[in-house]
């Protein structure tokens, strides 16, 4: 005989969850993602307002008309066009700095044992209840004597050159869970240590890569201490971040235009964001694993 199985109702069980327990998850997210996106989305409404609009308005989200002039103001007469390449440059090239010295040195923590490992690994994960604040000074100094401040290339040492903790740790969780027979292979086929690093392993990090990516760009492109001191006399070498001080006046300050070039500021670090999401989440997911 046939075995008919009953219909579904409302509160029946489809995969092991119930329907109002979906409805419920579901209704909660969405309540907290509209929470979480409405900051954003009354910025770019307020960067298509009149100044006297962004008060009067309210928290309304939608211009009485467009002022597509805030984003020009922006572009050109606060000089975001320049301040774009070089936060593009800094950030890129601090990026690619970090990427190389972090899992460098979490490829040796990962795979290789040595007198006084986990002293250095203790000494590197205290560093991280220093304050960035605290090493500035020192850190200025050493960049005068080597004649690199007011410059891109002494804003790009000092922001990928640091300790970067927990990049380290992340390569370093991550390349301690690949199999060892990796490694022996290779070094039965004659390769050497930069061959089984750049070949074999660094192609196998992909999702740590995209994590650390992700969290130096947006680190680095938000960074505004650093590029701060280092352009006090070269205000043509600012950042992003420094640029928006051209919207405060001494009088006044201009809300459309600074929520323009805020906008403006988003659209690379969104782009990057949805390119490595996939593997961002592998990457976090490795390293808790781990």
């Amino acid at each position: 005989m046939r075995n008919i199985s009953p219909p579904l109702t409302f509160g029946t069980k489809l995969g092991n969850l119930r329907y109002p327990r979906i409805l419920l998850v579901f209704l909660l997210l969405l309540v907290l993602s509209a929470i979480w996106i409405y900051p954003f989305l009354w910025m770019v409404s307020a960067s298509l307002k009149a100044p006297l609009e962004i008060f009067s308005g309210g928290l309304g989200l939608i211009p009485e008309m467009a002022k597509w002039e805030n984003y020009e103001r922006a572009w050109i007469d606060a000089d975001f066009s320049r301040y774009l390449l070089n936060t593009v440059i800094v950030a890129v090239s601090a990026t690619l700095l970090v990427l190389f010295h972090c899992s460098l040195t979490g490829y040796v923590l990962g795979r290789y044992s040595f007198a006084g490992k986990k002293v250095f690994i203790g000494v590197l994960i205290g560093t991280l209840f220093v304050p960035a604040g605290y090493t500035i000074i020192p850190v200025l100094e050493l960049a005068n004597r080597l004649h690199m401040l007011n410059s891109l290339w002494g804003m790009i040492i000092v922001l990928g050159g640091g300790g970067h903790t927990a990049a380290i740790l992340l390569f370093t969780g991550y390349f301690n869970q690949l199999p060892k027979e990796l490694e022996e292979a290779a070094i039965l086929d004659g390769a050497t240590f930069w061959q089984i690093y750049a070949r074999i392993m660094l192609p196998l990090a992909k999702p740590a890569l995209a994590t650390v990516t992700i969290m130096t760009f947006l680190s680095t492109w938000n960074s505004f201490f650093v590029p701060l001191v280092f352009t006090f006399s070269r205000p043509e070498l600012r950042t992003l971040s420094v640029g928006m001080q051209a919207f405060v006046g001494q009088h006044e300050t201009d809300w459309p235009g600074m929520a323009a070039g805020a906008t403006i500021s988003l659209i690379p670090v969104m782009l990057v964001f949805l390119l490595l999401q996939r593997y961002y989440i592998e990457g976090i997911a490795g390293a808790v694993k781990s």
